[in-house]
């Protein structure tokens, strides 16, 4: 005699060896031998044979129409033997009564069960909603599967297209389309966005990092929408007019021109110097709408092909020191007499004519070590440009004493044109650098003296023990050598600046200051900004870093020389690239090596580097 039973959770059969009332003891057809409660027992049958009997009852409840016997069976709860004999219409038998209770247990959806061999029909409107569910499922898997053939024979579906970015940057892991993608990837044994590449989704490596940047930072894209246009020039008449006529001094590709110079006689001898900031804090007010969108951004951000800048450019037009206007600023004026020596200075709220905007290019041929050595600086500006030469070197020596000033590794500029990349060094320390760089230090290290010394909060940049950080309390900047250091003289591309410009106008003017000290709105910002710079700095070097990539593949430069820094690592020397070499031998640092550059990934970023030989002349 055989059995048919019920063990954790479904249906076994087996022979009886050994009936012990309570339990028996079985033998499976495959041969193991166990102990089975009486009450597990569904039912006893010699025919068909016990090897036999599974698959016969299966293929005997895959003919049972579920849905009829769910119509059938009505709302109570039923017995299994009963509704066998009702719908087959005579007392079943032991193969028939197991075909109906694996039908019965096989489709949950249809009935719940209740107890041993008994059932109750799952109610019609739970019954529909699973059964939507079972649809939506099969439905999601032809559309996955879909996907994957689609991916796997090198085509970009167009129903997937509009996931691209999530996919890319933010997948839902939980998603048709991220398991299609992902599936289809490690068949290709690929990455996603290598296989995405493929696919043709992603026509531009450049864009695929820029993309994911934005996507991040600027989800409404990187456009400014549309804001009511700066305060006309009107707006500021009732502004002093300066009697200076100022210079500014930047590369052509500025148009954020944030700050200019003015160099005027003294009347008891000397001249007065003016450094003259952009004010955009005059009309840019707390909670505006402009204030809204430069609070959310926080910062211009710069990469080599482009920027995003931190102000529309209509706002960016009514405030910037562009030649020919008066422009409204924020002046500090530096009298300094026949000897050198600064005998005073004074703030100023006002607005400055702005004679000229001078460029790098134009300007380094004729203003530079050689011919300020020489005093014969063949421009226009040249006396005012020797003038303030002589003046940012004196501040230099003041700054530094006798301490050097610390080496700082080479620049590089990149010029990005038709998708061809120029890279150039950018000389450290050259007449204009110093001028314009130790201007910037000077003013901005003397209005954070200013507001220090009234009490007005502002935001510091500090730096102990080479750890730069951000803070409302002043103290010093170890790098730079200043007491104090704030960050005020780019207004229209930093947000802290903007703050503090609010902070140093109502100072000037004698007025509360827009943020008082420890206000949360300020220690918020503060908070936010540093955090945005680190993120916009780290871009700004992931896509220099794409750029060298770029120049490498677009000279086909496969032999590089590089720099040793330590162990394997090592500096190009014509790239600002940092790249590990495991095939270094043990050199010591400075040692100049030769390497061969292969395998350029431009979605990872990554590239390969075997070492050839050394090449300096030390070897």
């Amino acid at each position: 005699m055989n059995v048919f039973y019920e063990e954790d959770g479904g249906f076994k059969v087996g022979a009886i060896l050994a009936d012990n009332d309570t339990s028996l003891q079985i033998e499976a057809p495959h041969g193991k031998r166990s102990k089975v409660k009486s009450s597990a027992v569904m039912l006893r049958f010699e025919w068909p044979a016990l090897g036999e009997f599974m698959a016969e009852a299966q293929r005997a409840a895959e003919d049972i129409d579920i849905d009829f016997l769910w119509q059938c069976c009505g709302e109570s709860e039923f017995d299994v033997a009963a509704l066998a004999r009702e719908y087959f219409g005579h007392e079943p038998s032991a193969l028939e009564s197991a075909a109906a209770l694996l039908r019965l247990h096989g489709a949950p959806m249809y009935f719940y069960k209740k107890g041993r061999g008994r059932y109750k029909a799952a109610p019609e409107t739970a019954l529909k909603a699973a059964l939507a569910g079972v649809e939506r499922r099969r439905q999601q898997a032809e559309q996955k599967q879909h996907y994957i053939d689609e991916l796997a024979a090198g085509r970009m579906p167009d129903t997937l297209r509009p996931y691209l970015k999530t996919l890319l940057y933010k997948p839902d892991k939980n998603s048709i389309e991220f398991k299609a993608l992902d599936e289809a990837a490690t068949a290709a044994h690929v990455s996603m966005p290598r296989l995405l590449e493929r696919c043709g989704a992603l026509p531009s490596t450049h864009d695929y990092h820029l993309e994911r940047f934005l996507f991040e930072y600027f989800p409404r894209g990187a456009l400014h929408g549309a804001l009511m246009p700066a305060a006309s020039v009107a707006a500021f008449e009732d502004l002093p007019l300066s009697d200076a006529a100022a210079y500014s001094i930047d590369d052509a590709a500025t148009t954020e021109i944030d700050d200019a110079f003015s160099v005027s006689p003294r009347t008891v001898g000397g001249v007065r110097i003016g450094i003259h900031i952009a004010a955009p804090a005059l009309g840019v007010t707390p909670g505006s709408e402009a204030d809204t969108v430069a609070r959310e951004r926080l910062s211009t951000v710069y990469h080599p092909a482009g920027k995003i800048t931190m102000l529309p450019d209509a706002l960016i037009g009514g405030y910037t020191l562009a030649a020919g206007h008066d422009c409204p600023a924020l002046s500090l004026y530096i009298d300094v007499n026949a000897n050198g020596e600064i005998a005073a200075t004074e703030t100023r709220v006002e607005r400055v004519h702005i004679a000229g905007n001078l460029r790098h290019e134009a300007l380094e041929p004729v203003f530079n070590d050689t011919t300020l050595e020489s005093g014969k600086i063949d421009h226009p500006q040249g006396a005012q440009l020797k003038v303030l030469a002589e003046f940012a070197k004196q501040l230099m020596k003041a700054r530094l004493g006798d301490k050097p000033e610390q080496p700082q590794r080479a620049e590089y500029t990149f010029h990005v044109e038709n998708d061809r990349v120029r890279i150039g060094r950018r000389v450290r320390g050259s007449a204009i650098d110093t001028l314009v760089s130790e201007l910037m230090i000077h003013v901005n290290s003397t209005w954070g003296r200013e507001l220090a010394d009234k009490g007005v909060a502002a935001i510091y940049r500090v730096q102990s023990a080479g750890k730069v950080r951000m803070s409302t309390a002043p103290a010093a900047h170890e790098g730079l050598r200043v007491a104090q250091y704030m960050w005020a003289s780019s207004p229209l591309r930093r947000y802290v600046d903007l703050i503090n410009q609010r902070q140093l106008i109502a100072a000037v003017r004698g007025e509360t200051a827009p943020y008082p000290a420890r206000d949360a709105v300020l220690l918020a910002a503060m908070r936010d900004f540093e955090l945005a710079h680190d993120a916009y700095a780290e871009f700004q070097r992931q896509m220099e870093r794409y750029w060298c990539l770029r120049w490498l593949t677009q000279e086909a430069r496969t032999i590089v020389t590089a720099t040793v820094i330590r162990d394997n690592l090592v500096r190009f020397d014509d790239l600002p690239l940092v790249e590990r070499v495991p095939s270094l031998p043990d050199l010591p640092g400075d040692a100049v090596v030769e390497l061969l550059i292969s395998e350029i990934d431009m979605l990872q970023l990554t590239l390969h580097c075997e070492f050839q030989r050394r090449v300096d002349s030390a070897y």
